[in-house]
């Protein structure tokens, strides 16, 4: 990450990330996350980042507190929301209410798939449906 100190208080910090430097984690079952953008750089309204999902996987029904959206980066991709199945090609672009359960899962079982993900607040949270746990996204990327 490259990160520009101002040079008065009145100026806004701004940073470059760059993926392949940053440290991803596994979220289980073939998925695994590099976060972006998060309040650590000074994101004060929304939080982003990468997920890539290993072939045939697909990750649990879940909702959010806030809208969010999904741009698939590489691979082919279903997504599932309210009963419907969406299927997206690389920079298809989704829109998701707040509180919609949904998911993601990648069309291949053996070529990997990559999202970009954007939560429109930094308090986001993921509720998984099965489970009903909710868990801040952020506290995902502090492990």
């Amino acid at each position: 990450m490259t990160t520009n100190a101002p040079a008065t208080a009145s100026l806004t910090k701004y940073a470059v990330l760059r993926p392949d430097q940053i440290k991803s984690h596994d979220r289980g079952g073939g998925a695994r996350t590099t976060p972006l953008v998060l309040p650590s750089i000074g994101a004060t309204s929304f939080i982003n980042g990468i997920t890539e999902f290993s072939g045939g996987t697909a990750i649990p029904f879940h909702s959010h507190n806030c809208e969010e959206s999904v741009m698939l980066l590489s691979g082919h991709a279903y997504l599932d929301i309210d009963g419907d199945v969406q299927e997206l090609k690389p920079l298809d672009t989704t829109f998701i209410p707040p509180n919609v359960p949904h998911r993601f899962r990648n069309m291949s079982e053996t070529e990997p798939m990559k999202i970009l993900w954007i939560y429109a607040s930094v308090n986001a949270t993921r509720t998984v449906i099965e489970t009903g746990v909710t868990n801040p996204v952020s506290s995902e990327h502090a492990k």
